[in-house]
């Protein structure tokens, strides 16, 4: 049997304010496999983001993480309950992140070489020559071209996808077991776009790390990921092998999402999209939350929030059409609203 390398359950996140208190992430559960690259899609607002920050330990107040446990590398640690402390030592060393917008996560006053360094003297506890010598080393690693040269070069003097290659490699810097990616190509040009692409999955095969990549979008999913969740207003509501839901999506939602994807040859076609929103956390509707956009929706979407049904061993859908075990969902459903 697969050990898991994360194993997060029932994972809540809720904000207060001085008017509301409303979950951004609403009791969601999944694993991720060791080795495996899971996928997290949907749109903005949806609470892809937030479920990495939670994971990360970077929910700020008046934010506050709950739920049954996040267990990390097998039964051993559980992220819930580490204190500040103990979460740093964890963060970049074993967990590390790439965040999206590395213009805002990289230090524009320090040079680059000194920002990399820092990882690996607060976690590896390498100084001097030898630190140099493994940032150019880590340089090299993603891609960068005359990396003595950029070792000390300053954010600014970089291209976007350059300095998508240092946040790469500072990631990398003390070969984590898990990298969350978060939207990791949003920033760049689409040529850029995959480059960097490849560039993560090499190194996750390479380097055999689990991976989370957050993203908006199914294409990309279906380049770089084994299994994807399928997340909408605080929500998984589809989840399953990434060929599978590609193939046979179930839920709605996911049929929308692909649905709105160029395809080559069809350039002609006006694309088709989802109309509406993800509504916000506290004006979620008291049953499904897709109900006020979905074009199949009957009188019980309306007043009952529906779990994941199984679809199959390893696919789930949160939609009251596939309710009865073994039954696909029929888009061809005639809708009552």
């Amino acid at each position: 049997m697969q050990q898991n390398m994360l194993e997060v359950s029932n994972l809540t996140t809720t904000f207060t304010s001085r008017k509301s208190t409303f979950n951004a992430v609403d009791g969601i559960s999944f694993h991720v496999e060791k080795g495996e690259t899971l996928g997290i899609v949907g749109e903005s607002g949806c609470g892809k983001s937030v479920t990495s920050l939670s994971i990360m330990g970077l929910v700020k107040p008046p934010g506050k993480v709950s739920g049954k446990h996040i267990r990390f590398d097998g039964d051993g640690i559980d992220l819930l309950h580490l204190d500040q402390k103990e979460m740093r030592k964890l963060r970049g060393n074993e967990i590390a992140m790439i965040f999206q917008e590395p213009m805002t996560s990289l230090n524009p006053v320090y040079r680059i070489g000194n920002q990399i360094g820092e990882t690996l003297k607060i976690h590896k506890k390498i100084k001097g020559i030898e630190q140099k010598d493994k940032v150019v080393e880590l340089l090299k690693l993603v891609g960068i071209p005359r990396p003595d040269e950029i070792f000390y070069s300053y954010p600014h003097q970089l291209s976007g996808g350059m300095r998508q290659r240092v946040m790469i490699a500072m990631a990398m810097a003390c070969d984590p077991k898990l990298i969350i990616a978060d939207e990791p190509t949003t920033a760049l040009d689409v040529t850029i776009q995959a480059q960097i692409l490849e560039l993560i999955k090499e190194l996750q095969e390479q380097k055999g790390m689990s991976m989370i990549l957050i993203t908006h979008d199914l294409g990309v999913v279906s380049e770089v990921c084994d299994r994807v969740l399928v997340m909408y207003a605080g929500k998984i509501v589809e989840s399953g092998p990434v060929k599978q839901i590609l193939q046979n999506p179930q839920h709605p939602y996911t049929k929308g999402l692909l649905a709105s994807l160029p395809r080559k040859g069809e350039s002609h076609k006006r694309l088709s999209y989802i109309p509406g929103q993800v509504p916000a956390p506290k004006n979620w509707p008291k049953g499904c939350r897709f109900s006020d956009r979905c074009p199949y929706v009957m009188d019980q979407c309306y007043v009952s929030l529906p779990p994941l049904f199984p679809i199959s061993e390893d696919q789930h859908a949160a939609c009251w059409l596939v309710k009865e075990e073994g039954r696909e969902a029929d888009v061809k459903h005639e809708t009552v609203r």
